[in-house]
């Protein structure tokens, strides 16, 4: 089911779900900012990347000496959202930990997905709370894919020196790294760009970037470390994906809580995790 917020300026549109982004469109120019999802390129929008982000080595991870099984990107985005409030400019969606998702993940979770309309932006806060009596270990990710066309430009607030991860045919990443930008702050969208499939960025300075083209949205990602940025070659569309987390490596690691970039939770703990992208054009 679809649920609608709007205000002055913008209306938004939230499938439960997978509390997914459906639609973000401007009353003023009448523009739509949020890929429509296409079955024959790229069917997702702006999926919520939980508990884990990527691929698992083989699918699978350990904790507390027992092997558990996780599809790519993780659960939330193939479950039902309960909606817990849709009122005016403001949206809140509720996942909690089932025994189903046990089988899986071996934690009691509540996760938030809250949209609200501020002026010309929307913020997306996604919200994670520890509802076990262990340290939860795990991580979050938005991935939400905006309208976009080749040529269109990626400017970070900072010049960057940064290189970019990869991952192959199997979806890990590979024990290379390749530079991507020398003091700068632009990425061209390019078709071959994505060929590798995506960059992913971590050691940024910059808080925020710029998608400039036709439409121009301002997106702030803040702390997350680590950024990805991807497309079907050639689609028009660019997902701007911040991860508090990462794809698994070749290496096998014999605990979740070992992983790179995991992230963890003390009973009764909240983990907070903002985005915003606000509509310049």
């Amino acid at each position: 089911m679809f649920y609608k917020i709007e205000n002055e300026y913008l209306t938004c549109e939230i499938n439960d779900s997978g509390a997914e982004l459906h639609s973000l469109k401007s009353k003023e120019n009448g523009k739509e900012y949020i890929w429509p999802g296409r079955e024959e390129i790229w069917y997702g929008q702006a999926p919520i990347l939980f508990p884990v982000i990527g691929q698992l080595n083989g699918d699978r991870y350990f904790y507390n000496g027992k092997e558990y099984s996780m599809p790519k990107h993780g659960l939330a985005r193939k479950l039902v959202f309960d909606m817990v409030e849709c009122e005016g400019a403001k949206a809140v969606f509720s996942l909690k930990s089932t025994p189903e998702t046990l089988e899986k993940y071996p934690f009691e979770f509540e996760l938030l997905a809250t949209f609200e309309l501020e002026g010309r932006a929307l913020k997306n806060t996604l919200s994670v709370i520890n509802k076990d009596e262990k340290t939860m270990y795990f991580s979050i990710g938005a991935h939400p894919a905006f309208n976009c066309e080749l040529g269109d430009i990626i400017e970070f607030e900072q010049p960057e020196t940064v290189c970019t991860e990869r991952i192959d045919r199997t979806n890990l990443l590979i024990d290379k790294k390749f530079p991507l930008l020398d003091n700068e702050k632009e990425i061209v969208i390019t078709k071959e760009i994505f060929e590798p499939d995506a960059l992913i960025i971590s050691g940024l300075k910059s808080k925020k970037l710029r998608l400039k083209g036709e439409n121009e949205i301002e997106f702030t990602f803040g702390d997350a470390p680590v950024l990805g940025i991807w497309a079907k070659p050639g689609a028009p569309y660019v997902c701007i994906e911040p991860w508090h987390g990462i794809n698994d490596s070749h290496e096998v690691k014999d605990d979740i809580s070992k992983k790179r970039e995991i992230r963890s939770l003390a009973p009764g703990g909240r983990f907070d995790f903002p985005w915003t992208a606000e509509i310049i054009r």
